[in-house]
Parts: C-alpha cells; sequence; structure tokens
C-alpha cells in the first residue's frame, strides 16, 4: 500500500493545524500500522479490542450487584441472597481479569511482531538508499526512527488502542446505565462532560507543534552524541572533550526545555480538566443525597452512581495523557513513514540488461557531474581496456573519487555516459554492476566481526585457504598470523587496534577476495612504507584472476607502471598518458614526480 506522506509534512510546518488535517494525519498513521499487520495479527488485535469492549461493560455488573445488595439485603434486613450476589461478583471480577490478561498478552504478541516485521522493512530500506539519502541524513536521525519512533508505535498498538476503547466503552455504558438508573442525576453530570471535551480538544491543538519540536530536539541530541562517539579520537587529538561536552549539554537542554514546555502546557489545562471531573462526584452527593430525600433514588441507585462516577470521570482524565501519548504516535509514526515510503532515486531500470558477468572495460564519454549546483566534473572522457591498469592523479578535492562513485553508481551522472563492457552503467542490474567492482578506499571502514569475516565479507564462499590468498597478496598476512587469535581475531568497531597500514591491507584483501573484474584502489597504499607498497604492487601484476585496476594515488610510485595515467584538476582531464609521455609535459605530474624525489623545480614551465 503506498502513501502520501506530504500531508504530514504540511501539518508539522502549520502549528495551527486544523483538526480535520490532524484527524487525517491520525487515520493514515493507524491505516498505515494496519496495512503492515499479517492475518492472524488483525484477528488477534479485533479479539484484544473486542474483549476490552466486553471487559468494560463488565464494570457496571459490580456496581449494579452492589445496588442490590444495599437495597435488597442491607435495607430489606434480608440475608438469604448475600452469598449469591457475593459469589457472582467474585466470578465477573476473577472472569474480567482472566480476560484482561489475554487480552494484554495478545496485544503484545501482535505489537511485537508488527514491530518485528517493521524494523526489518526500514533496515530494508536503509540497505537499498543511494548515497544522497544518507548525505542528507544524519546517523543519529536514522537510529532514532529505528528505535524510538519504532517503539512509538508499537506503545500505540499495545496500550493506547485497548485504552481509547475502553475509554470510550466506560463511558458509554456508563452513561445508558446511569439514564436507565435515574435521568435526572444523569442529565446534571452530562452537562460538565462538553466543557471537558473542549478544554481537551484546545490543548491537543496547542500541544500538537510542540510535539514536533521535541521529536527534533530529540534527534539532534542523538546525532551529536552519535557524531561524538564515532569522533571520540579526533576530540581526544585535539583535546576538545570540555568544548564538546557544552555543545551536548545545549543540546540536553534544548531537549529538556522541550518536553518541559510540553508538561506546562499539560499542566496549565490539567487543573481544569480535574476541577471538572471531581464536579461529578460532588453533584451525585449533594444532587444523589437530595433525590433520595425526596423518594426519586433508592440508596442501592446512589450506590451504582457513587461507584461508577468515576467511569464518566476517568476517561476525561485519561483523555489528556492518551492526547499527549497520541501527538508523539502521531509525530513518530510520520517520520518513520517517511523513511518506510522513501524510494532511491538510484534504482534498476525497468530495462535493465541481464549481465551475467562481467569483462573489465571502462568508459567515460564525455561525462559531467554536479553536486548541489556545484560542478565537480566536466567534460571527462576516457577509456580503460578489460585488464588493463588504469591511474589517476590530481589534488585534493579535483573529482578522482567522484569518478569511481560514478562507475559504482553511487551517483548519476548530470551529463554524458559512463559505460562499462559497451552497455551504460544505468542499463546495468545495479547488484550485477557492484557485484563485479572490488573497492577498498582511503576511508576504510572494518566491521566488528573476525579478521576472516571481514576479508569474506563479499563473498562469503570464499574458503579458509582463498582467504589467506589474499590477505598475502595484500602483504596482510604476516601481521595477522601475528595477532592473538590469527585469522579469528575479533576487530573492534571500525578496526580499532590496527594500524592504518593494517586497515588499508585488510581492505585491499577484502576486495581481491570479490575476484572483481574491475579492481579499484582509493589511494590504499598512502598509508604503507615503500617496501610494502612495492610488494603489494608486484603482487597486482600477477593476480590469479583476470581483472581491471584503477588506481588513485598522490604517489608516483603507485602509478607510474599504468598503462594510462590521468591528471584530474578542477573536475577535468588536463593531462593524459604513460610515465615516460607526462613527465616530458612538465606539468601537474612533472611537478609531483619532481618534488618526491628531490629534483630542482627549475624549468617546470618551459
Amino acid at each position: 500500500m503506498a502513501y502520501n506522506v506530504s500531508v504530514y509534512a504540511g501539518c508539522n510546518g502549520n502549528p495551527h493545524a486544523t483538526t480535520s488535517m490532524e484527524l487525517e494525519v491520525s487515520m493514515r498513521c493507524i491505516a498505515w500500522l494496519w496495512s503492515l499487520t499479517e492475518k492472524k495479527g488483525k484477528i488477534r488485535f479485533i479479539t484484544a479490542l473486542a474483549i476490552s469492549a466486553f471487559t468494560s461493560v463488565l464494570l457496571l455488573v459490580n456496581p449494579t450487584l452492589s445496588a442490590k445488595l444495599v437495597d435488597d439485603v442491607i435495607v430489606a434486613q434480608n440475608p438469604e441472597p448475600l452469598l449469591g450476589i457475593l459469589a457472582v461478583m467474585l466470578a465477573v471480577k476473577l472472569g474480567r481479569e482472566g480476560l484482561r490478561y489475554a487480552m494484554v498478552i495478545m496485544l503484545e504478541k501482535t505489537s511485537q511482531e508488527n514491530v518485528l516485521k517493521l524494523r526489518c522493512r526500514l533496515f530494508e530500506r536503509l540497505q537499498y538508499q543511494d548515497t544522497r539519502y544518507f548525505d542528507r541524513n544524519r546517523t543519529g536521525e536514522l537510529m532514532t526512527r529505528m528505535s524510538g519512533d519504532l517503539d512509538w508505535c508499537r506503545h500505540f498498538m499495545s496500550y493506547m488502542s485497548y485504552a481509547i476503547v475502553d475509554c470510550v466503552c466506560i463511558f458509554l455504558s456508563t452513561l445508558i446505565c446511569f439514564f436507565f438508573t435515574s435521568w435526572r442525576l444523569t442529565l446534571f453530570l452530562v452537562m460538565v462532560t462538553p466543557l471537558l471535551l473542549l478544554i481537551t480538544n484546545l490543548y491537543s491543538r496547542q500541544a500538537r507543534p510542540l510535539f514536533v519540536f521535541m521529536r527534533e530536539k530529540l534527534s539532534e541530541m542523538n546525532a551529536g552524541a552519535q557524531e561524538n562517539i564515532a569522533g571520540n579520537r579526533v576530540v581526544k587529538a585535539f583535546a576538545r572533550e570540555s568544548f564538546e561536552e557544552e555543545k551536548f549539554e545545549k543540546r540536553s537542554a534544548a531537549f529538556r526545555d522541550s518536553q518541559l514546555n510540553i508538561n506546562k502546557k499539560w499542566l496549565s489545562f490539567f487543573p481544569f480538566i480535574e476541577i471538572l471531573a471531581h464536579a461529578m462526584t460532588i453533584i451525585t452527593v449533594f444532587l444523589g443525597g437530595y433525590l433520595i430525600i425526596k423518594g426519586q433514588l433508592t440508596p442501592g441507585q446512589l450506590t451504582i452512581f457513587s461507584q461508577l462516577t468515576w467511569a464518566l470521570a476517568n476517561p476525561m482524565r485519561q483523555l489528556g495523557n492518551l492526547i499527549n501519548d497520541f501527538q508523539r504516535f502521531q509525530t513518530s509514526a510520520h517520520k518513520v513513514m517517511e523513511l518506510y515510503c522513501s524510494r532511491p532515486a538510484i534504482q534498476d531500470r525497468p530495462t535493465a540488461k541481464d549481465h551475467p558477468s562481467m569483462k573489465g572495460k571502462v568508459e567515460f564519454q564525455h561525462v559531467n557531474a554536479a553536486f548541489d549546483r556545484t560542478e565537480v566534473l566536466h567534460d571527462v572522457s576516457f577509456t580503460a581496456e578489460a585488464g588493463s591498469t588504469l591511474a589517476i592523479m590530481g589534488p585534493t578535492g579535483s573529482g578522482k573519487t567522484t569518478l569511481i562513485n560514478l562507475l559504482a553508481r553511487c551517483y548519476d551522472v548530470t551529463g554524458g555516459t559512463v559505460l562499462v563492457d559497451d552497455d551504460d552503467v544505468r542499463d546495468w542490474k545495479l547488484q550485477q554492476l557492484r557485484g563485479g567492482l572490488g573497492v577498498a578506499t582511503q576511508d576504510v571502514f572494518l566491521f566488528s566481526d573476525t579478521v576472516d569475516g571481514n576479508i569474506a565479507f563479499g563473498n562469503q564462499e570464499l574458503t579458509e585457504d582463498g582467504v589467506r590468498e589474499c590477505a598475502r597478496i595484500a602483504a596482510a598476512d604476516d601481521f595477522i598470523e601475528g595477532l592473538s587469535e590469527k585469522y579469528d581475531t575479533i576487530i573492534g568497531e571500525r578496526g580499532t587496534g590496527l594500524s592504518g597500514g593494517q586497515k588499508q591491507r585488510i581492505a585491499l584483501a577484502r576486495a581481491l577476495a570479490m575476484h572483481p573484474s574491475i579492481l579499484i584502489m582509493d589511494d590504499t597504499t598512502s598509508a604503507l612504507d615503500s617496501e610494502t607498497e612495492h610488494y603489494i604492487q608486484q603482487q597486482l601484476l600477477h593476480l590469479p584472476f583476470p581483472c581491471t585496476k584503477i588506481i588513485i594515488g598522490q604517489r608516483i610510485s603507485a602509478v607510474k607502471d599504468a598503462d594510462q595515467i590521468l591528471v584530474l584538476e578542477n573536475g577535468r582531464i588536463t593531462e593524459r598518458g604513460t610515465h615516460e609521455e607526462l613527465l616530458k609535459n612538465h606539468g601537474y605530474y612533472w611537478q609531483t614526480y619532481a618534488l618526491q624525489n628531490d629534483l630542482p623545480m627549475e624549468g617546470a614551465a618551459s
């Protein structure tokens, strides 16, 4: 089922959203949750709510029997019906509690199953989102949606749903019972309810934007905490602990203030609700006593009113708390729905071709790329034949990594065409395209898993000997054998405990384990010493599988043996050729060569 989430944005953006708009938002949230519930869950949920309604009506039985006890036993001085009445009252009480227990179990089971299913689907959505989505959304915000916001969806199904049914059924059944018992006293009690409804409706309209604001502050706080934890080494390196503490305190204080504002708003309405609720008790005592004196009400009937006045007042009291909870649910459900309904901008075209294998030919034809209207690449064209080695050099920010992202279709070009094996990458199925690439980047991310698990991450069928062979080619086997558990050593989060060079070598081994048709190394050897770098370069010349190699680097030693070298500057190819050809140009490549080999720069412009 598809949902348009624009209505949520409209409501969130307008502090004076109309009641009809809020009702539409609420109904869409509930309908969406309902659509995700399996058939068995729906039956269980409806059964639970039916039990809720039935047990709410059962609350009338014991007060009615109490009235009979007062009139037929105490006032009539007749003990004969006493035991029978008490037995029925006990049976009703025990039966009701048993049913309520079953109801709670059914609702919890349904809500937990629903949230489990929804959480897995949300995670699946995240797996297939394009890179731009993660550029726009902070990790802390997404984590809040996957945890706190989802829990409010569970809370609605497990508690709020039956609490609403309880309130409605108790109020209506009690009202009917009161009318049949004494319509005069009931009319006076009912006069209070419109005032209560007016107050709660006013509170609901004023509270909605406060809950939206509070949710945003929670996201900001979580995002800040996540960012700080991920960058804790940088914080320590610059001794900025105090600065980070101050930033987090400000965000925490903003979240606290947003919650206090909600509580203050509720407390400004709560006294009026309590006064009106207690007014019902006062009306019952005074008017009920007066009607007994006039002979228009029996003591037993007054007992019904005194025991059930709470049944009219309590739903009104609960209404405020339910509105609080419902506003939180509505805000959280909107955020969850937004993630659930989002679709990646980059996905398989309906006309995408099937490519069982990849040869490895890469071609860029007049490629342009821009992000947020800023041009990153302009008219880039080159061809790398299958099995050849292409090297790319250039200053920082020249667009080197963007080339790789376009090849893997993490982003789409804004002009021109990127081809693999003479087919536009947009005509490839994403899984087949990316499955043929082996990528080792300068920003290494290792999972909290064993060394073996990290290397075989992209190829789960790789044998133990295969893992070792990839590690040997990447010059990682020696240091892995020196670890406490060797290949079974657990690597900490993001490779904690390993040096930069060690992480780069494991990342290269992971890329090689794919046996890719196109091997991409983005400054992969930047943290390695010259000897290790030379060893890896020699190993890459004799890989046990054919592949096209694309090397991005700043060291001449890393790129000089390539069949073709490109120099990128300001998003344009300014030089291309072999090592020997580029040295004759006296351009960027020659200058880099001279600097790295301590050669005089005179004549660079000649």
